[in-house]
Parts: structure tokens; C-alpha cells; sequence
């Protein structure tokens, strides 16, 4: 240990410096990966989770602008709606960090029970409140003196964004829940919502005055999706093939819909794009109608835009298939 202290006295003022330079250059580093693990961890002022992908869509444009908050989606960019979605560890641990979780309600998200179970103290924001119904297995609504309440022991149809003007409710609920937990940015919440509100109002006028006068009415489905939608355009769904849009029709649901078709005249049979269209097809052939595609807005791009964007597909479609 003498000699090396002797023998490098200029040496060990080297090391000094060297050793100096280091540890200035670690501890910058220190702070820059600090800062950036912050940036990344860093917790949202308010944490909004949506079930999925409708109402992402909804409160991504309820909290557009306003800092501080953060929407994440449940569920993702699922095949189609929730129906039997199986709740998986890193859902319920977005949902712990939610400071609300909107849902759709209506029985779509048919894991509610586990959610509240284990977090009984979240806030839950239900935007089909106060909406209208339909009975599952039913094209029609039981009038506005039925609202969801009504139906708590009964199953009933849970698409209801698929109307413009349900969504329209949908989007009122969402803001007023909001601006409810998160007083400080109330306003903000309310302003966007109407902002959002005047677009899907003038979709709505400009949907009933391409549609409201099409002489075809009578439609086709694969899937239990558009009665609301249906209700609203004052179309006619004759039948309804698959309500379960996992599943394939049997043999003979395809050709009792077959001979439906032959003895009604209906002009167009409806698939969505979420799931194959095998089986329209097939009906389509063998009957003579043609194959459409709807869409009931449950995937598509993560922008403000995506379901208005989805309604005037939908609208392009009907004008060419019921003229």
C-alpha cells in the first residue's frame, strides 16, 4: 500500500479524477433514468378506465384537452362486444387504478359481479342510466316510459350505442358522471361533451334524410346488434340468424333463412365486419339477396372520429342496398 501511495502521488490525483468524473457522469444518469421512470410511472391527476370500445371512443372525446387526464380501455381492440369476455389480471388491476369506470351497462359487461366483489369501493359510471331498453330477442322498444331500471330481472338487448341518439345519452351520462367525481375540471367535461354531441346530432339529421324515404325497409342480420339502430331508421329486421356471434347457424337455421328470404323478397342480408361472413354469403347465394356489411362500431381506430366515421359507412351502405 506504500508504494503505491508513494510512487503515485500524481497518480492518485489521477484516480481522483477520474474517479470524480465518474461519478458526476452515474449521478446524471441516475437523474435522467429518474426522470424518465417518473415520466413513465407517473400516475394520472384522474384516471378514467371504459370497458371498451364505444365509450373509449365517447371519453376520449368528453376529456379531449384536459390535462391531467388519462382514459385507458379495458378491454382493448376486442373481435366484437364483451358478451362472455373473461376478465384477465391486468384488466382488474387497470380497473384498481380507475378513479371511475364507465361501463355500458345493460348486461353487456356480464362480469360486473367479480369487479365489485373484489373492489367494492370503485366508482362505477353506468351510461345507459335512464335509456330505454329493448328486450333481448326483440326488433322494437318498449317506449320511453321503460327505462333501465325496468328491467333488472329481465335480459335485455345491451347494443345501445348503435343508435345515434342513444349515444347521444350515452355521451350526456358519461360527462354528468365526470364532472361529478372530478368537480375541478366540470366545465371542461360539459363543453366537450356538447361539442361532441353537435356532431352526432348533425349525423343524425343527415342519416334520416338519406335514409327516412328508402323503399326497402326489411333487413337481414347475423347478430342481435342493430335493433336500436333498427328503431331509430325505421327499419324492419325480418330475422335475426345468429344472436350469439361466436357461434355458427345450424343447418337448418340457414335454410329456414333461405326460405324466408324466397317468400318475403328481402333484398339484403347484413354481416358485420368483426366476424366472418360465411354463412350470409351462403344464405346470400342460395336466396338471391345481396351481402352487406354493418358496422356496430365496437372496433376500429383510437381517434375522436372512429364512430362517426363507422355511421357514415353505415348510412353509404344502406342508400346503395335498400334503394
Amino acid at each position: 500500500m506504500k508504494n503505491v501511495f508513494h510512487a503515485g502521488r500524481t497518480g492518485v490525483f489521477n484516480l481522483k479524477k477520474t474517479g470524480a468524473v465518474v461519478l458526476v457522469f452515474c449521478l446524471l444518469l441516475t437523474m435522467l433514468a429518474g426522470c424518465a421512470k417518473r415520466e413513465t410511472d407517473e400516475q394520472p391527476r384522474f384516471h378514467v378506465v371504459t370497458s371498451f370500445y364505444p365509450l373509449y371512443i365517447m371519453a376520449i372525446n368528453i376529456t379531449d384537452g384536459i390535462e391531467g387526464v388519462q382514459v385507458d380501455n379495458m378491454a382493448g381492440q376486442q373481435a366484437g362486444c364483451l358478451h362472455d369476455y373473461q376478465l384477465q389480471s391486468k384488466d382488474m388491476k387497470n380497473i384498481e387504478q380507475a378513479d371511475v369506470f364507465v361501463i355500458n351497462g345493460g348486461g353487456m359487461e356480464s362480469f360486473m359481479e367479480k369487479v365489485t366483489a373484489q373492489l367494492p369501493d370503485l366508482r362505477v359510471l353506468v351510461s345507459s342510466d335512464g335509456l330505454p331498453l329493448i328486450e333481448a330477442g326483440e326488433a322494437h322498444s318498449h317506449g320511453t316510459d321503460e327505462t333501465h331500471e325496468d328491467h333488472e330481472d329481465e335480459e335485455v338487448n345491451p347494443h345501445i350505442w348503435v343508435s345515434i341518439t342513444n349515444s347521444i345519452r350515452q355521451v350526456q351520462n358519461i360527462a354528468d358522471g365526470l364532472a361529478q367525481a372530478d368537480p375541478e375540471n366540470a366545465l371542461a367535461y360539459q363543453e366537450n361533451a356538447q361539442q361532441y354531441i353537435a356532431k352526432l346530432s348533425d349525423l343524425r339529421g343527415r342519416m334520416h334524410a338519406a335514409l327516412d324515404d328508402l323503399p326497402n325497409r326489411d333487413i337481414i342480420t347475423f347478430h342481435e346488434a342493430f335493433p336500436y339502430f333498427a328503431e331509430e331508421f325505421d327499419l324492419h329486421i325480418v330475422k335475426v340468424v345468429n344472436r350469439e356471434p361466436d357461434s355458427q347457424p345450424s343447418a337448418k337455421e340457414l335454410a329456414d333463412t333461405i326460405r324466408l328470404i324466397r317468400g318475403t323478397g328481402v333484398k339484403a342480408v347484413f354481416a358485420e365486419p368483426q366476424y366472418p361472413a360465411s354463412a350470409a354469403k351462403i344464405v346470400a347465394e342460395e336466396s338471391g339477396a345481396n351481402v352487406y356489411i354493418l358496422d356496430p362500431a365496437v372496433t376500429g381506430d383510437d381517434d375522436k372520429d372512429a364512430y362517426l366515421r363507422a355511421m357514415e359507412q353505415n348510412m353509404e351502405v344502406l342508400k346503395e342496398a335498400l334503394a
